[in-house]
């Protein structure tokens, strides 16, 4: 895809058809660092249970361009829209919640040095406004279009994510939505016409994340994944840094050949922790605490206690309670009325219901093992601190009430 001529290129894509490269993309384009990208799956392990979701970072970078480009002449913020996964990880998101800084933090790596940021030098793109736009602190008008509420990062990838899983989830007006959003001396706000097409997105979300991203089996690869890079980067095998700009099967690769726990062998194989246990949110307290997704140290010593009571061996067990508590903000103002978009459409009121409806509370076992649910809930329910303590304590976590199967 090399661009020696200054002129544009069209690419195409399954998704949007036509997708125009202007030169300035196209310089960007030609870096070992954005081609980096042709080699990271956009959703992680998902493909283990929807074969056709081997779709990448780099197909998905030029439909958010693609899109930005449908709303702006703007280069700095077509360019941004282009570059927001540069820093992104193998496996999605999975290294996030292992406990790895987030990928936005580490676009600037790639931005200030080497060929990309040589690239942009060449075509008269400053690095510290595009990076303000990627990791959502620019004050443009136009910041919301990289990093917001309706940003082409979701309009792309939700209806790419559907689409390559062949799923009818991720249905998203997005033509309706483009045209109706309005630039303000606020910002991006969203004509009163666009609402229906919004609460589509929004509801394409929440279909997502309970069917495609938190699936039972989805969740278990990712689980077994975040052990095995946890313990790779504990042992010293693995430095976090050399994680961040490695491709999928770079990192499969490295991780099979230094694997003592059997986990890359087992992934690769696609032999799944099965449930133990899977209780939906909605039958759960409401007051269940957020340390199983926010606290991955904790996470993994409370594992490792549940796998020893349970009579498993450490790397056997996995506790998995997945948590976006903003899946679906939306604080775009609806242009010409007062409050936003969020108001308009009744969000306040049901966004936690949905979001809770999406959860599922799940203990994965490698070996035949039976978990009472109770304990389990209690645990979930109880304070981080709680938890800690109770850990150092020395005490049981099950208090006897599971069982070797």
């Amino acid at each position: 895809m090399s661009n020696s001529t200054g002129s544009f290129e069209v690419v195409r894509d399954p998704l949007w058809n036509n997708i125009r490269l202007e030169p300035e993309a196209l310089a960007i384009i030609d870096t070992p660092a954005f081609q980096r990208l042709r080699y990271v799956r956009q959703l992680g392990h998902a493909f283990l249970v929807y074969p056709g979701a081997t779709h990448t970072r780099f197909e998905h970078a030029l439909g958010a361009y693609h899109l930005a480009c449908r709303v702006t002449k703007e280069p700095e913020v077509q360019l941004a829209a282009l570059l927001h996964d540069i820093g992104h990880y193998p496996f999605s998101h999975a290294l996030e919640e292992a406990g790895l800084p987030p990928h936005e933090s580490l676009a600037a790596r790639h931005l200030r040095s080497g060929e990309l940021a040589a690239a942009l030098d060449q075509v008269g793109i400053s690095t510290e406004p595009l990076l303000q736009l990627i990791q959502g602190s620019s004050a443009s008008r136009l910041a919301g279009l990289v990093s917001g509420s309706i940003d082409v990062d979701k309009l792309d990838y939700l209806s790419r994510d559907a689409t390559m899983c062949g799923v009818p989830y991720g249905v998203v007006d997005v033509d309706r939505l483009l045209t109706s959003l309005t630039v303000s001396a606020d910002g991006l706000a969203l004509h009163p016409k666009g609402l229906a097409a919004l609460e589509s997105l929004l509801f394409a979300k929440y279909q997502m994340y309970r069917n495609v991203y938190w699936h039972h089996a989805v969740r278990s690869a990712t689980t077994m994944f975040k052990r095995l890079v946890r313990r790779a980067i504990a042992a010293r095998r693995l430095a976090p840094d050399d994680v961040a700009v490695a491709t999928d099967d770079a990192l499969s690769h490295d991780l099979q050949r230094s694997d003592q726990t059997g986990l890359a062998r087992a992934l690769r194989e696609r032999r799944l922790a099965k449930r133990a246990l899977d209780i939906p949110a909605t039958e759960l307290p409401r007051d269940t605490a957020d340390w199983p997704s926010r606290d991955p140290d904790l996470l993994e010593r409370v594992e490792e206690r549940l796998a020893r009571e349970l009579g498993l061996h450490v790397d056997q067990l996995f506790l998995d309670f997945p948590s976006k508590p903003d899946m679906l903000d939306v604080a775009v103002p609806v242009a010409g009325r007062s409050g936003t978009a969020a108001d308009h459409l009744g969000l306040p009121r049901v966004a936690a219901e949905l979001h809770r409806s999406a959860r599922a509370l799940r203990v994965f076992v490698l070996e035949p093992v039976e978990v009472a649910a109770r304990p389990i809930i209690e645990l979930i329910m109880l304070p981080r601190e709680e938890v800690a303590a109770r850990l150092v304590s020395g005490g049981s976590l099950l208090r006897d009430a599971a069982r070797r199967g």
